[in-house]
């Protein structure tokens, strides 16, 4: 009794593997102070297993598998059975009832499940699938434009003010004059650009706003995906292919 008194002043508390009976999958590793008696310690295991204090046995084993003692006696504290960290608390569940047999709290297969006919789930309106729905027909043009606007920024990041550039169809080429978005020629990025020959449609002015200053019939505005930038020299117009 004496060391069993020492060992509870000189180790406060102690770290054990507690494996139960019906609970195959239960095995933690708990730290208990050596100052709660049995019945502390079966109060403490029953809010985590859910085993009943009164419905609880339990066996201490050493790390050899050795068993130590059965602790029956609810008023003993539990630095009397002289327990070491990596010993291991065994519940036992006396209760033929308890809501741990049956292997229902381990294996989700064996619980009944709630299940729904695909015409009763569609006939409800507070599903999942109605709010997605719902979500979809409100902003589908939200979503697409937020993707289109994220690619051609990634485009337009390549293509600066005052570069040659090269416009398909054709293979217009000019020099960049403005890049980014023009609200009333519709949604994302755009590119103006001075062709070298009057290929294009404006001045740089476009329902009513100025986006560039070029002259007369030398503007244009695309697409920044139509848009190559590079080396892009003015043609020469009286150059003709050797024969």
């Amino acid at each position: 009794m004496a060391s069993s008194l020492q060992k509870i002043e000189g180790d406060e508390s102690v770290l054990l593997r507690v494996t139960h009976s019906n609970l195959k999958s239960f095995n933690p590793d708990i730290r208990f102070s050596l100052q709660l008696t049995v019945e502390a310690v079966k109060d403490k295991l029953w809010k985590k297993c859910g085993t009943s204090v009164n419905s609880m046995h339990l066996e201490l084993y050493d790390e050899l598998r050795n068993k130590i003692a059965d602790l029956s006696d609810h008023s003993k504290l539990l630095g009397f059975y002289s327990p070491f960290d990596g010993f291991r608390l065994h519940v036992v569940d006396l209760d033929p009832a308890s809501v741990t047999s049956g292997g229902w709290l381990e294996d989700t297969s064996l619980v009944e499940k709630y299940e729904i006919s695909e015409e009763s789930y569609n006939k409800r309106g507070d599903t999942f699938r109605k709010y997605r729905e719902k979500l979809t027909s409100q902003a589908p043009s939200t979503i697409e434009a937020k993707t289109l606007d994220t690619d051609m920024e990634d485009i337009c990041a390549n293509i600066k003010v005052g570069s040659r550039c090269e416009v398909e169809p054709g293979a217009k080429r000019g020099v960049v004059k403005f890049v980014g978005q023009a609200e009333p020629l519709g949604p994302g990025f755009w590119v103006g650009v001075q062709y070298d020959e009057p290929l294009g449609k404006h001045d740089g002015m476009v329902k009513g706003v100025r986006y560039f200053q070029c002259p007369p019939s030398h503007g244009g505005i695309v697409r920044p995906e139509k848009v190559k930038v590079g080396d892009f020299p003015e043609r020469d117009p009286f150059e003709e292919d050797e024969i």
